[in-house]
């Protein structure tokens, strides 16, 4: 059982490990050339584990314990937490002209056309990004426009270098650009986005987080909705 208290760094070190784990564990199942009697007895293991995991899980109204969303940090984020199976996980930081900066590498568990990444990919990694440089420009909002112009396939096994700076400021709209490189290339986007991010009137905000709880199941809704990440130091 979890228990239902403040940061535990013993937890999070556990967390991690197991993210970890799963993560190479998903990355193996779809590269693994091994046979039926092999697939199946790993897939008794893995159900094995997901009873274990299962006998005790929260809803989904209740924010899991070691998060802090006034802090950005979302330890299960699809994107940057390092708890989640599917996440990379991005590390996202600050960069000298007030914008972000995430480096990655994308294995073949995220890949759409043979041998290069699926483009939903790219709108869920660069969604996250812009959600950063609106951190980072001391904005937050939620996604209200996501736009994404392909100008190349985005390779797998290849070190990528992912950017995102706020462009404009309108009153509740913050107005965002960002691009997915290659790290041999930085300044050749293969993927250009741009993105709107609007903060919600306060009666929004109690519409779409009055429900929220934290892990003892008190009640506490964010005062801002966002799931962006905690940002790393500054610096290109």
């Amino acid at each position: 059982m979890i228990p239902e208290s403040s940061y535990d760094p013993e937890l999070m070190a556990a967390v991690t490990e197991l993210g970890s784990a799963l993560r190479e564990l998903v990355g193996v199942s779809v590269a693994t050339t091994v046979g039926p009697d092999e697939l199946r007895a790993a897939a008794a293991r893995a159900r094995e584990i997901t009873a274990e995991l299962g006998a005790a899980t929260r809803e989904r109204t209740r924010l899991p314990v070691l998060d802090d969303p006034i802090a950005f940090r979302r330890v299960f984020s699809p994107v940057t937490g390092v708890g989640s199976a599917i996440a990379p996980p991005l590390r996202v930081r600050r960069t000298e002209d007030g914008g972000v900066q995430a480096e990655a590498t994308l294995g073949l568990q995220y890949e759409g056309p043979p041998g290069f990444l699926h483009g939903g990919m790219s709108g869920l990694l660069m969604d996250q990004m812009l959600g950063a440089a609106a951190i980072a420009g001391n904005r937050w909002g939620m996604t209200a426009h996501l736009a994404l112009d392909y100008r190349g396939p985005v390779p797998l096994d290849t070190p990528l270098v992912l950017r995102a700076r706020v462009t404009e400021e309108q009153g509740r709209k913050t107005l965002i650009g960002g691009s997915i490189a290659t790290a041999a290339h930085p300044d050749r986007a293969l993927v250009e986005v741009s993105g709107v991010f609007v903060t919600p009137r306060e009666e929004k905000m109690g519409d779409y987080f009055g429900a929220i709880t934290d892990a003892a199941g008190r009640h506490a809704p964010p005062g801002r909705a966002t799931d962006a990440t905690a940002l790393h130091g500054d610096g290109a």
